[in-house]
C-alpha cells in the first residue's frame, strides 16, 4: 500500500465555481504510480467547499452559483456573524452545505471520473484569497 499527501495551493479566484482538477492532477505527478486506489482532496478554509460536478457546460457553474446566493442570501437580519462583512455568514452555511473535502477513485494511475465530472472549488467569498487544499493519495502501486 501507498501512501502520498501534498499540500496544493490554489490561486485567488472571484466568487463562484470553479473547475481544479487539471490543476490538482498536474500538480501530482505521484499518481501515476497507483494502479488501484483513493484521492481524498480537503480545502483547509471555512468559507469554500469542494464539489464534483458537470465539467463541459460553463453555465452549470453558473447556475449553481446563483441557485447558492439565493438559497444562503446576503444581508439577512438573523445571521449575527456579520463582522467580516455580508458575504461571510453566507460563506459558511454555503460550505457546510457543500462540504469540505471529496474523495475519488483511482484506476490504472488516473482520476476515474465520469466523462463530465470534475472538482469544483466552489469559492464563497467576494474578495477571497489564494486556497489550500490536502490531497492524499493512497493505493495499490504499479
Amino acid at each position: 500500500m501507498k501512501w502520498f499527501q501534498r499540500e496544493v495551493r490554489l490561486p485567488a479566484v472571484k466568487r463562484g465555481f470553479h473547475l481544479i482538477t487539471d490543476l490538482l492532477t498536474a500538480q501530482l505527478p505521484e499518481l501515476e504510480d497507483i494502479k488501484t486506489g483513493l484521492a481524498h482532496v480537503f480545502i483547509k478554509h471555512t468559507s469554500a467547499s469542494l464539489a464534483i460536478n458537470e465539467d463541459a457546460d460553463p453555465t452549470v457553474r453558473q447556475d449553481f452559483e446563483s441557485h447558492f446566493n439565493q438559497l444562503v442570501p446576503e444581508n439577512q437580519p438573523y445571521y449575527r456573524h456579520t463582522l467580516e462583512g455580508p458575504d461571510d455568514m453566507p460563506a459558511h452555511l454555503k460550505a457546510a452545505l457543500l462540504g469540505s473535502s471529496v474523495t475519488i477513485p483511482i484506476t490504472n494511475g488516473k482520476l476515474n471520473m465520469g466523462t463530465w465530472q470534475g472538482i469544483y472549488l466552489c469559492e464563497h467569498r467576494n474578495q477571497a484569497a489564494k486556497r489550500t487544499v490536502v490531497v492524499t493519495l493512497q493505493g495499490e502501486a504499479f
